[in-house]
């Protein structure tokens, strides 16, 4: 009996956790000051600006395979641990 209630307690809350998302645009909030309007910039940035990553916050993905391997050079620096 136990179980079968943690099982829905569970799935109750996992259906409330799924319905909490939001699809709508953000808009700010009323009575709030609009944000300030960045150094040097002629306007405001729109939300879409603000909420997309630039491409060093998401930089690109290399999807080269390794062809052949490789030898590794020696490297002065790759001690084994102290003791």
């Amino acid at each position: 009996m136990a179980t079968k209630r943690l099982i829905l307690v569970s799935l109750a809350a996992t259906a409330l956790l799924g319905a909490c998302g939001s699809k709508e645009d953000l808009k700010p909030v009323a009575g709030q000051p609009a944000p300030a309007i960045p150094v040097g910039a002629d306007r405001a940035p729109t939300t879409e600006e603000l909420t997309t990553p630039d491409a060093q916050a998401r930089p690109a993905r290399s999807d080269e395979l390794l062809k052949r391997s490789e030898r590794r050079e020696a490297d002065d620096f790759d001690l084994p641990p102290p003791g």
